[in-house]
């Protein structure tokens, strides 16, 4: 082959070639994500391999259930119970579209029953019970069945004698079940008492956004109160509050920054040192074997007429 045949042969393999088209949005979201805090651009593997935590800034972004679950527990540790409990449309609720509508897409998108799972497993080789809120799932926001599953969870602890850890992430009460929404606030705060009277552990997680009715009633039950960096947490959102009181309010507030400040959560824990945090909480608890009912102090009740007597 002559020298002008071998460029005409390479001319013809480089025609050849296919041409790279440009990345598409889905496929270019798909390689990389940007920080909500430093802006910077990352690399969607290096971020799943550091939990989803910037690695420049320290922002912990937002995960769903499963993920949490498998950076917490021990590997095929964990077993889901009440897996079949989905919710259902009691008040035919309807805005711009039906409630019962509303609720197919929400699974179809998270690919979950509803917004949290519950079950047993183990982390760092201690027994627990465990529920993870998932804020994909319509926001997170507690109904009927968060509510129920919460309870069934509390009574599996009480009934296996198991510490109880909830990582809450909620954007409150869901209003599509109106007052059958709020009154899971109650039934699990009440099924939280029989645990404390028995003794047994609650460790609450607050993870990026916890709000509303959730804070208002399990997520702040907690015996140990753990949030992660840079969470939002409260019960109102910050502009309705600056509009109710006409005052503006500090930028950091409710974070979880501000809370540990103001004594509201016990500590503030990076991912990375969450499960070894939990393990170390609940292997101190089991040793001192904690009884709140046997610490509380015995008061007599003397009328000043007997001791007068």
């Amino acid at each position: 082959m002559d020298l002008k045949e071998w460029f005409a042969d390479r001319r013809k393999r480089q025609e050849n070639l296919e041409i790279k088209q440009p990345l598409t949005t889905e496929e270019y979201c798909a390689l990389w994500r940007q920080c909500f805090q430093c802006r910077e651009l990352i690399y969607t593997r290096d971020l799943h391999s550091n939990l989803s935590v910037c690695p420049k800034c320290h922002y912990h972004f937002r995960i769903g259930a499963w993920e949490r679950i498998s950076q917490l527990t021990d590997e095929g540790s964990f077993k889901e119970i009440d897996a079949s409990l989905s919710s259902t449309d009691p008040l035919k609720f309807f805005d711009t579209d039906s409630y019962s509508h509303r609720l197919e897409e929400a699974s179809r998108k998270s690919g979950l029953r509803d917004a949290i799972i519950t079950g047993a497993a183990q982390i760092k080789g201690k027994a627990v019970a465990l529920g993870v809120m998932d804020f994909a799932h319509f926001g997170g926001s507690m109904g009927s069945v968060v509510g129920e599953k919460v309870a069934r969870l509390i009574e599996y602890a009480l009934h296996n004698k198991l510490p109880l850890i909830i990582v809450s992430s909620s954007g409150g009460a869901r209003m599509q079940e109106g007052i059958l929404s709020l009154m899971q606030m109650a039934k699990t705060s009440a099924a939280l008492e029989g645990l404390h009277e028995a003794g047994i552990l609650y460790i609450s997680i607050l993870s990026e956004p916890t709000y509303g009715g959730v804070t208002a009633s399990f997520a702040f039950l907690g015996d140990i109160m753990i949030a992660e960096p840079g969470a939002r947490i409260g019960f109102a959102g910050r502009r309705v509050i600056e509009q109710t009181i006409r005052q503006k309010l500090p930028n950091d507030f409710q974070t979880a920054e501000y809370l540990l400040k103001h004594g509201q959560v016990d500590m503030v824990i990076e991912r990375r040192q969450l499960a070894e945090t939990i393990s170390r909480l609940v292997d101190f608890h089991q040793t001192i074997e904690f009884r709140p009912s046997a610490v509380k102090p015995k008061i007599e009740v003397v009328s000043i007429i007997e001791k007068n007597k």
